[in-house]
């Protein structure tokens, strides 16, 4: 096959691809039952689960079916109906991809969330989706006790593990109604599946939040459909078969076994349908590590299981790249294909990957409402370092001003989506509204353009460039600045392991550019040696990045201030929140009484 760097198919791939999508679909028919009607169902491997204190397992499609049919059938006679809501609270594990697949297939709505959210996280989403029921392991149980009184709704928790308290765990941790073990051994492994329509609703995803409380993301069965050809292009056409009946056609079967891991929670939007459903549309093995991410530990996977497929958001790519300069030298990799999404990349990053790893990344671009909208497919188009990448094949994206109008090349303005794809189609990626929020839900769209509230230039190929979230944007001294390319270029100096750019109120210019910096391992080590005291070592240092960042990019994107931090605040998907720091240097200026009036 040709290098994209020698063609480029973007317009062929884009313009002959139509959608196929059945008025009759379920994420879990396609994605296990199917699989376990195969005649390997028994040796076709579904979940390597693993992690620290585990032994290792490999489960087969034809358990992962014959469990789940035993847990939808408990669930039913926990009078779970098609519709209502079941929250999922679980690391990567078997018994999570079993409780998807579970739910999907009763016809109820599985509602991830994260084993970190602390209680008043939990409570809040718990009371406003009004589940029924929750499946969770000891992670999270604790936390769901202390808010179990608040929740009118939660008739049931079903204890995985420890948690499931009697004689399979005990003590503080013991402490749900049932144990998912027991249940299941109560029931048969046959269960027939509920009927579902495309358009049904079948994942209850709650956004960040922000602004505000968190919104619900209802998103419905086909938006799998609408997700695969953002997946199979930024996975450079993984797993496909080119016998399969499903949404895509015409693509060219692997030359060899397809392995996928990310170390993205399953409890969201990229670790759900961006890593564990899509692996499992195609029957591929996906590896389920319950444990906390560190490059070593990242390697270490990539090199045990022969990863061949991986989503790596930045922050993870830019810890692998200053552990691990050169780490062909350490491990032996198979890696085929990169996904990257959440924060831009960087041509730091993108190099890393291509000299290093061997694999030219992908970019991509989505959110919980309209995932997997725009990215890279290094084997057909070229990959553009730092790009977003163009709109994947079935989407029509542009960027668009206030007035839903698409800018010309060159024009910052928000990325959005069309509700029909270039043929007039419908595209079924679209989430079906913010639940039990028909305001926001409308908000969400100008005209049948849906915005995604990021901003990014188109140029004159068609490819966008992230410049971050409206409301990362500010001005300095009249300019107006995007956080990402000061941050990429910090990133390059060797002492910085990660940066997060934020303006700090000032009364004069309205406002300076800030940075805060994380030391690598080596550079904070040096910052303790005598005799240079700490504070005089970081000053030098601060003028160093300065002037790294002054050789680089325009005089007035320096930062004015840095600030190290031992680490930044991160949200539970992997990006930097820079609204707490921001909100963090409004409070201090507000105390100093440097806020600006105006």
């Amino acid at each position: 096959m040709a290098s994209s760097q020698d063609r480029d198919n973007y317009a062929s791939l884009h313009g002959e691809f139509r959608w196929l999508v059945p008025d009759e679909f379920n994420i879990a028919e396609v994605c296990s039952r199917r699989w376990a009607r195969a005649a390997d169902a028994g040796q076709r491997i579904a979940i390597h689960a693993d992690g620290p204190g585990l032994q290792p397992r490999a489960h087969s499609y034809a358990e992962l079916q014959h469990q789940a049919n035993r847990l939808s059938n408990a669930l039913a006679q926990l009078r779970v109906r098609q519709g209502d809501r079941v929250a999922i609270v679980l690391p990567q594990r078997f018994e999570t991809a079993v409780a998807y697949m579970a739910v999907l297939q009763l016809g109820a709505v599985a509602m991830p969330l994260s084993t970190l959210f602390g209680p008043e996280a939990l409570e809040f989403r718990l009371n406003d989706s009004a589940a029924s029921v929750l499946i969770c392991d000891d992670a999270a149980i604790v936390n769901i006790q202390n808010i179990r009184g608040e929740c009118e709704a939660l008739r049931h928790v079903i204890g995985v593990g420890s948690s499931a308290g009697g004689d399979a765990g005990g003590g503080a941790a013991g402490m749900a109604d049932l144990d998912y073990a027991a249940l299941l051994a109560q029931h048969p492994p046959e269960f027939d599946p509920v009927r579902t329509r495309a358009d049904d609703p079948a994942v209850l995803i709650y956004t960040s939040g922000t602004t505000g409380n968190p919104k619900g993301a209802l998103i419905p069965h086909r938006a799998l459909i609408g997700n695969l050809t953002g997946f199979v292009c930024s996975q450079n056409w993984f797993g496909f078969d080119p016998q399969d009946r499903g949404p895509l056609t015409k693509l060219p079967q692997p030359k060899t076994p397809s392995v996928f891991w990310s170390p993205a929670d399953w409890s969201w939007t990229g670790g759900l349908m961006d890593a564990l459903l899509p692996s499992l549309y195609f029957g591929r093995p996906i590896v389920a590590w319950n444990g906390r991410f560190s490059p070593q530990a990242a390697f270490e996977l990539l090199q045990k299981y022969e990863i061949t497929h991986t989503f790596l958001f930045p922050t993870a790519l830019k810890a692998m790249m200053k552990a691990f300069p050169q780490p062909k030298k350490f491990f032996k990799l198979r890696l085929r294909a990169i996904m990257s999404a959440g924060e831009a990349v960087g041509d730091a990053v993108f190099g890393y990957c291509q000299k290093e790893l061997g694999v030219t990344v992908n970019e991509m671009f989505g959110q919980t409402e309209v995932n997997y909208i725009v990215g890279n497919c290094s084997i057909f188009y070229p990959a553009k370092p730092g790009s977003m990448g163009k709109g994947y094949p079935g989407h029509r994206v542009a960027v668009i001003d206030e007035q839903g109008r698409e800018c010309a090349s060159g024009t910052l303005g928000e990325v959005a989506i069309h509700r029909l794809d270039v043929h007039g189609d419908p595209d079924p990626i679209f989430f079906l509204g913010y639940w039990k929020n028909e305001a926001d839900t409308r908000d969400k769209y100008t005209g049948d353009w849906c915005r995604t509230g990021d901003l990014a230039l188109r140029d004159p190929d068609g490819y966008l460039w992230y410049q971050g979230r409206a409301d990362d944007m500010f001005k300095a001294a009249g300019y107006r600045i995007g956080p990402g390319e000061i941050e990429n270029c910090l990133i390059k100096h060797p002492a910085v392991a990660n940066a997060a750019v934020v303006p700090k109120p000032d009364a004069e210019r309205g406002a300076l550019v800030k940075a805060y910096v994380v030391l690598t391992v080596e550079a904070a080590a040096e910052r303790g040696d005598e005799p240079v005291s700490r504070n005089e070592w970081e000053r030098r240092l601060m003028i160093d990045l300065q002037r790294h960042v002054k050789g680089q990019l325009a005089p007035y994107e320096y930062p004015k201030e840095i600030e190290f931090l031992d680490a930044l605040p991160m949200t539970t998907t992997g990006k930097v929140q820079r609204r707490v720091l921001r909100l963090l240097e409004e409070e201090r200026a507000r105390q100093a009484g440097t806020l600006p009036t105006a």
